[in-house]
């Protein structure tokens, strides 16, 4: 996983509440068992239907997403924040996530902020408005800015510390091979094993 340290770009506004992950990415797209691959597939349904917000060239290779409260809502499909990153997305900006899905995006690489109802309405109308606005999402800085606003961030030290390094599971395990060694060598070998 690559680190995520800040994310600088153009937005795009997604001003609807209870996003749920069937929308995200249609069940008919989950077969495939790749983590790529699944970008053409995102808000599928809704692309179908004329003038839908990420299909208007205004808001082509926006890399935040803005979106509503309980953004990722539904059933726990990894394959959501996969289609989202896949899109080109690096960092989404919401009242409020459901769990899993945030753990799925913070495992993916994909940076998801949670600011205050007014401040998130306040970047949708400033998108609306201006598409080609650019904002910065600083996860060092625990920060969203841009001309004349600046936003602070909470998110847990555990998965700003993984994205920070881009660590995943295997990784962060791999950080303590010398710790596991040790263990292995000094714990009793009636206990059970998986040599």
């Amino acid at each position: 996983m690559e680190p995520v340290k800040r994310v600088a770009g153009r937005m795009a506004p997604l001003d609807l509440a209870d996003v749920d992950t069937d929308q995200i990415i249609p069940k008919q797209f989950l077969k495939r068992i790749e983590r790529t691959g699944y970008g053409p597939f995102l808000f599928y349904d809704w692309r179908a239907r004329d003038n839908f917000v990420l299909d208007r060239p205004e808001y082509a290779g926006a890399s935040v997403l803005v979106a509503g409260a309980n953004f990722g809502c539904g059933s726990s499909r990894e394959h959501a924040a996969w289609a989202l990153r896949d899109f080109g997305f690096k960092a989404i900006v919401a009242p409020t996530f459901a769990d899993i899905f945030r753990a799925n995006c913070y495992k993916t690489g994909l940076l998801a902020v949670t600011l205050p109802e007014s401040q998130v309405r306040h970047l949708i109308d400033l998108v609306s408005e201006d598409p080609t606005v650019e904002v910065i999402v600083d996860l060092q800085a625990q920060q969203v800015r841009g001309d004349g606003f600046s936003y602070r961030f909470e998110i847990d030290p555990f998965a700003r510390e993984c994205l920070l390094h881009g660590l995943d599971e295997i990784a962060l395990v791999e950080r303590h091979d010398d710790d596991i060694a040790t263990y292995e060598k000094t714990r009793a070998g009636w206990l059970p094993s998986v040599k």
